[in-house]
């Protein structure tokens, strides 16, 4: 007979939004072991499985701690509740977790009186309302009626109410019947319970042991203060004949993910396990892109499975095209379908396809080797230079309405280069060799074809290095030190590293800008490299290792996406956390088309 032998959830802190999935472990009639599902329209042996959700519903009201949000509150912040900051966020767990908060707490007080002064009244925002505040006075008797109003909404369930048990002051309301659940804000400070049982397809009767599980108390999603998009110049941008561009801004958006794969519990044992969990960081990361609104998005890490089960999906119900280059797997040996790749997409009321060119480096590296070097060395050069790494090049055409009115029969086309250059610190030459490689093969579309140019991603290069250089000036100084790293002799001559694209690092341009309200963006800026401190920050390292550079004799840059500042992220440790769920930041600028600008 069909039996139920274990249940369990691979996290047991739920989060809103956040899909769970149980794992069910089956004994089948045949005496086999499985963990398929057996739905009531397949059963086997006359059994199928019923799932059930409920929700403990208990008198005691409970608040959940908005920095530690699997532990419950204790203590809340007045100062909050006078300024009608949100009130999840003025909860606590200990006076210790209180203190420790402050400095960045307070922010929120700071904003809620910024608002007021520069409005005279309150000012909705993204992510909350924010008014003028009182001191960080904190309220250690937590009320039942101060909780219950941002535990509740009075939302109608997805199914009818109905009391299945109710003892010792709980009340379980059944809130699904399927084997997944995304729990709601209705489920916020309360413990969910899951039912797996065997039933029999005549009687409709559970049949031997019901098992069950308990969650943790359901945790609301953490949302981070929303990245402004400054801008960078308050003129408007003339062509050179001195007229106000007619054609349309656009933006771009790149971002390396951090790829399931990487995500080990050792290197980022700072990130609480739920908040490392793929249900969770998907749905947080999916949330934070589709809020940018970008009409093109370079992103990297991607695997090939998330790729086509998620963002493919996800990010077509959004209005995206999108199209993937998984990278190739001659050194990689695990599942291929977690290897990860180049995701691009692009607003299908904005852009059309036209054309798309796949760099593989494992290729070029083969030609390489096959030209210059010697046969005896060979097989030692190409497992120095065969990384699997990839570029995803996507021409794309301006749909009509988009088109400068003054030209109107001309096409409007759009490059688009995204790679991830995964690249050993100690290969120096093997990076700048890719990022060569890549730039040679797009000189030759931009000779093709007088057309824009984006090249975005993370070259894991930092600001000064080679490949930096290489990106940003065109050429590397022959006396580079990145240059004595060079076994196989393929960057020599120097000579030849080297390119005519008019690049200019998108993130520069809040260098250019004057005024004081640039004065907090550029202190977030390298004064050296005029690139942004970090891009990427863990527990061992900060700096910049992602880029978007354009051409700038066809586009220039209209607004950028806020930098962050190092001593936010450094409450949670390092990236990822609770609230960002990469390592790395997502770059953003907005572009506007123009004709003839000499390079700035």
């Amino acid at each position: 007979m069909l039996s139920v032998l274990r249940v369990h959830l691979p996290s047991d802190i739920p989060i809103v939004g956040c899909e769970l999935t149980p794992y069910v472990l089956l004994r089948r009639p045949d005496k086999t072991v499985a963990t398929d599902d057996v739905p009531e329209t397949a059963p086997l042996d006359g059994h199928f499985l019923r799932y059930t959700w409920y929700r403990v519903q208990s008198d005691k009201k409970v608040a959940v701690c908005s920095v530690h949000p699997s532990e419950q509150a204790t203590l809340q912040c007045l100062g909050c509740v006078k300024a009608k900051i949100p009130v999840a966020k003025s909860y606590h767990c200990t006076p210790k977790c209180f203190s420790d908060a402050w400095q960045h707490h307070r922010v929120l007080h700071d904003r809620a009186a910024s608002a007021v002064n520069e409005n005279g009244n309150e000012e909705e925002e993204l992510f909350g309302r924010f008014n003028n505040s009182g001191s960080g006075s904190i309220n250690t008797s937590l009320s039942a009626s101060a909780s219950s109003a941002s535990l509740t909404n009075g939302s109608a369930p997805v199914y009818p109410v109905a009391v299945t048990q109710r003892s010792g002051g709980e009340t379980w309301f059944e809130v699904g019947r399927s084997k997944t659940y995304t729990p709601t804000a209705d489920d916020i400070g309360h413990v969910l319970k899951f039912e797996c049982a065997v039933v029999d397809v005549e009687t409709k009767l559970t049949v031997g042991h019901v098992n069950t599980l308990l969650t943790s108390r359901v945790i609301p999603a953490p949302s981070p203060s929303p990245r402004q998009l400054i801008p960078v110049d308050g003129m408007g941008h003339l062509d050179a004949d001195g007229r106000i561009t007619s054609s349309g801004t656009f933006t771009v958006l790149s971002y390396n993910i951090l790829s399931d794969a990487y995500t080990s519990n050792d290197l980022y044992n700072y990130c609480p396990s739920w908040a490392l969990s793929w249900p969770y960081r998907r749905q947080n990361l999916l949330r934070e892109i589709v809020g940018y609104r970008a009409d093109i998005i370079c992103l990297q890490e991607v695997q090939s499975d998330h790729y086509e089960e998620f963002f493919s999906p996800e990010l077509d119900k959004h209005g995206y095209y999108g199209l993937y280059k998984r990278k190739t797997n001659e050194v990689y040996n695990g599942n291929i379908d977690t290897i990860d790749g180049c995701a691009t997409f692009f607003r299908r009321d904005r852009f059309s396809h036209v054309k798309k060119y796949e760099v593989e480096f494992n290729k070029a590296a083969q030609s390489l080797t096959d030209a210059v070097i010697p046969t005896t060395q060979k097989k030692t050069a190409l497992n120095r230079l065969v990384k699997d790494n990839v570029a995803l090049i996507v021409v794309l055409e301006a749909k009509v309405n988009n088109q400068p009115v003054d030209n109107p029969g001309k096409r409007q086309l759009l490059c688009v280069a995204n790679t991830h250059v995964n690249v050993h610190q100690d290969l120096k030459d093997v990076k700048l060799w890719q990022v060569h490689t890549l730039l040679k093969g797009l000189e030759k579309i931009a000779a093709s074809a007088d057309i824009p140019m984006l090249v975005c991603g993370d070259f894991n290069s930092v600001p000064g290095s080679a490949p930096h250089a290489l990106l940003a000036m065109g050429k590397v100084d022959p006396s580079h030190p990145d240059l004595a790293v060079d076994p196989l002799n393929i960057l020599r001559p120097h000579s030849k590293l080297v390119h005519q694209l008019p690049l200019v690092s998108a993130y520069s341009s809040f260098a250019r800008t004057v005024g004081l309200g640039f004065e907090q963006h550029k202190r977030r800026l390298d004064n050296t490299t005029n690139e942004p401190l970090f891009t990427n920050v863990t527990r061992d390292f900060i700096g910049s290792l992602d880029y978007i550079f354009y051409t700038a004799d066809s586009l220039v840059v209209e607004s950028l996406l806020e930098l962050l500042d190092e001593e936010s992220l450094r409450k949670d440790t390092a990236l990822p956390s609770p609230e960002w769920s990469s390592d790395h930041i997502a770059l953003l600028a907005e572009f506007r088309c123009c004709k003839n600008r000499s390079r700035r």
